[in-house]
């Protein structure tokens, strides 16, 4: 393995009207190319402001952020925005997919605003709902759709794209335990058989336990891990 991603004395302020309030605190972090990790800590640890910041959907304050050796610390918006396109595919506990779009459209999205052409966008999409098990619903709107079977599509989503990493926030946060348990070995699977390099930030020790590593944060740093 190599180091995909590494963070270097990272700290994220935000300045309200209250005050000032540190999120992360000079935090040191390394993630290898084709690990599966889980990231917790209790509320207002910084696990979602430290996803925030590995996603580019924040900049750090202060500190380097090195993602395939490139500094990408304080880039401009419109930058991060394209390289979060092509590198980072996300997997939320709401699942954010779209109720007018059946599955196989919203699996065909990030390649359409990237311009891929849509026949190709339609065969990778296909491929990709294959691969989670789900073909057999591609016309189905996520209304029609089970939880589980509306985070699969939300993890064809975020695979389709070939990104570099997948951050997984809460994936199984609306699932029951049995559904649960499903969603953590297709990650694991994906992990294991395609050397996919897979985050999961959670609160549950259950799910961790999946991860061959778990990194602990408390007080916007890393204790363990």
């Amino acid at each position: 393995m190599s180091s995909l991603l590494k963070l270097e004395n990272i700290t994220k302020v935000y300045r309200t009207n209250a005050g000032e309030y540190v999120a992360l605190k000079n935090l040191n972090f390394t993630l290898e190319r084709g690990e599966m990790i889980a990231i917790v800590g209790a509320s207002g640890s910084g696990k979602s402001t430290l996803m925030n910041v590995l996603g580019f959907l924040d900049h750090c304050t202060t500190g380097k952020y090195l993602f395939s050796g490139r500094d990408v610390s304080h880039l401009e918006d419109a930058e991060l925005a394209t390289i979060r396109n092509k590198k980072i595919g996300f997997v939320f506990q709401s699942f954010f997919l779209l109720p007018r779009l059946n599955a196989l459209q919203n699996v065909m999205l990030p390649l359409l605003y990237r311009g891929t052409p849509t026949d190709t966008a339609k065969q990778k999409s296909l491929d990709m709902l294959s691969k989670v098990n789900m073909q057999k619903f591609v016309d189905h709107k996520p209304n029609q759709l089970s939880g589980g079977q509306q985070q699969r599509v939300a993890i064809a989503r975020a695979l389709v794209g070939d990104a570099e990493v997948i951050l997984a926030d809460e994936p199984t946060g609306s699932l029951d335990s049995k559904t649960s348990h499903d969603v953590m070995q297709l990650f694991i699977d994906l992990n294991q058989q395609e050397n996919r390099t897979i985050v999961v930030i959670t609160h549950d020790n259950k799910i961790s336990h999946h991860c061959p590593r778990v990194v602990t944060l408390h007080d916007g740093n890393v204790v363990e891990g």
